[in-house]
């Protein structure tokens, strides 16, 4: 199938943060093309944990039904010492936004999900085997040469090109963009089986200095295990079969001749891109960024960035939003990525103690904290997490302190009530776009005028509490914009800003909190906002 000679977006590379974003701009009606390289998508287990984020992505591109089939919801951490004792657990209950905090997923399965969703939209089009040749950019767009199966070349021209072609991409290499941090000398082989008959839902850490090692839970009766290799060993000796299978069996004997899906040695990194965009060039998921895997955020880093970049590209492409507010993109996401690299570096330090000596102190100083129920929910509920929050781009200062502010938050996502009964999560009853969330007033009382520019029109919902019971017959037009706040999560973060109204970016994340008592500072911001966007850009 010959390509168009012109798309608003190309997606090079289709893993997991590809995939999103392609099935993100599908849902903004975005003519999109996306390319990849190899035939099919990956069929050997890479990613294994996706978090609550990313299940509400995956939720919110219509595919959250067919994904849940098919992953481990809810698992957590237990920790081990040399001896074989417990000595901590890390195993979140909560919920904020609407999913568990970790799950096991098995990358093949979620891929082939996500291209198949891409089926729902003609104005998205995949091409495998397909290979970026090369690519220059002008004022007006890119230029792409794209190899086909057979080798024949074609030109396109595109608005954007996005490259979520990996760790070595290609896209980065060609912009002369470096990656900027570190790289951990250890190896790791990491071991993938199929069938096991251990029923333990958690990931098993053993901090044992004579080789730290990971046990973790997947779906369909998989489980991967991770074994620290030593600087004087080598990796073809350790891939060796009957190597493999000792290892494990000094683990778990029912698991030592299970059939093996995959075996690899691989190093880790935490590195950053020290650019996400060269004019109309942007870099996303492991392009931009490199992560050790102890905290099992770097598939949902990628999941991010489309999440971000998605919603912004389609904007601006409908001409709502001027070129300028891409370039929050980078603004936004980076240093969130580095503070997830940086947690996940931090694991991994604990999971790895270099003698009995450390291990000791630090096995011991968690049993220590657990007697006391803040610093013990701090690391069960895993609140040492950074909050997914954006100090600075598309988004207005409330004025709160760090704690409190709600500006550049990812909002809550709990259970909400429409009238007549029906319980939803809250992003199935809000729907796209821009949403102006309304917390204090009921439906019917008086409210302020706070007119938002036309670029931020969006349907207003009304949140009542708790405790409050619909009225029958309902007002005329009411039934749709009032929600009710089933668990309380709403008016949790809303109560100190009461009354107000919140301004919900189409990613979820809160632009602006407005008070009803004085709205107009907030309006006159966004506003400014919407004007910044249309007199800057690249």
């Amino acid at each position: 199938m010959p390509l168009k000679p012109h798309y608003p977006v190309v997606v090079v590379g289709a893993g997991p943060t590809g995939l999103v974003l392609a099935n993100i701009l599908g849902v903004e009606r975005a003519d999109t093309l996306l390319l990849e390289r190899n035939e099919r998508t990956v069929s050997e287990p890479r990613a294994v944990s996706i978090d609550d984020e990313s299940l509400r992505t995956i939720q919110g591109i219509g595919l959250l039904d067919t994904v849940l089939g098919d992953i481990v919801q809810g698992y957590g951490s237990h920790y081990y010492s040399r001896s074989g004792s417990r000595f901590a657990r890390v195993q979140p209950a909560l919920q904020e936004y609407g999913f568990p905090r970790r799950s096991a997923f098995r990358q093949p399965i979620l891929e082939a999900q996500l291209r198949e969703g891409l089926r729902h939209y003609p104005h998205v089009e995949a091409h495998f085997s397909h290979c970026l040749e090369q690519f220059e950019q002008d004022a007006e767009g890119v230029a792409l040469k794209v190899a086909g199966p057979d080798g024949t070349l074609q030109t396109v021209r595109c608005d954007y090109l996005v490259g979520c072609d990996g760790a070595r991409s290609g896209v980065r290499e060609r912009l002369g963009i470096e990656m900027e941090g570190s790289s951990f000398g250890e190896r790791w082989l990491i071991i993938d089986l199929l069938g096991t008959p251990d029923r333990f839902r958690h990931t098993r850490v053993y901090c044992d200095p004579r080789r730290p090692a990971i046990s973790l839970p997947g779906p369909n009766g998989t489980r991967r295990y991770e074994f620290m290799l030593h600087a004087d060993e080598r990796d073809e000796d350790l891939l060796r079969e009957d190597v493999v299978r000792q290892l494990i069996g000094e683990r778990s004997a029912g698991d030592r001749d299970l059939q093996i899906a995959r075996k690899v040695v691989y190093a880790f990194h935490a590195r950053v891109a020290a650019r996400w965009r060269d004019g109309r060039v942007f870099l996303a998921g492991d392009a931009a960024h490199l992560s050790p895997p102890f905290a099992g955020q770097g598939m949902n880093s990628g999941v991010r960035d489309s999440l971000n970049l998605g919603w912004k590209l389609a904007s601006v492409l409908r001409g709502e939003l001027g070129r300028g507010l891409l370039d929050s993109y980078e603004l936004e996401r980076k240093p969130h990525a580095w503070a997830l690299i940086e947690m996940a570096t931090q694991i991994g330090r604990f999971m790895m103690p270099t003698g009995a000596a450390q291990a000791f102190l630090m096995q011991n100083l968690m049993r220590l904290l657990s007697v006391f129920p803040p610093a013990r929910d701090y690391v069960m509920q895993m609140k040492f997490k950074p909050k997914p929050r954006y100090g600075a781009g598309f988004v207005v200062p409330d004025g709160a302190s760090d704690a409190e502010s709600l500006s550049g938050r990812l909002f809550v996502q709990p259970q909400v009530e429409v009238p007549r009964g029906r319980r939803m999560r809250l992003d199935d009853a809000l729907g796209r776009g821009f949403r102006l969330l309304v917390f204090g007033p009921l439906p019917g009382d008086p409210l302020p005028e706070f007119p938002l520019a036309p670029s931020l029109a969006a349907e207003r919902f009304f949140i009542v509490p708790q405790d409050y019971n619909f009225p029958h017959p309902l007002p005329a037009g009411d039934e749709r914009s009032m929600l009710r706040d089933c668990d309380g999560g709403i008016e949790a973060q809303l109560r100190p800003f009461a009354p107000c109204a919140v301004l919900l970016r189409p990613d979820r994340y809160v632009a602006a909190v407005i008070p009803l008592s004085h709205p107009e500072p907030a309006c006159r911001s966004l506003a400014a906002l919407v004007d910044a966007t249309r007199q800057s850009g690249k």
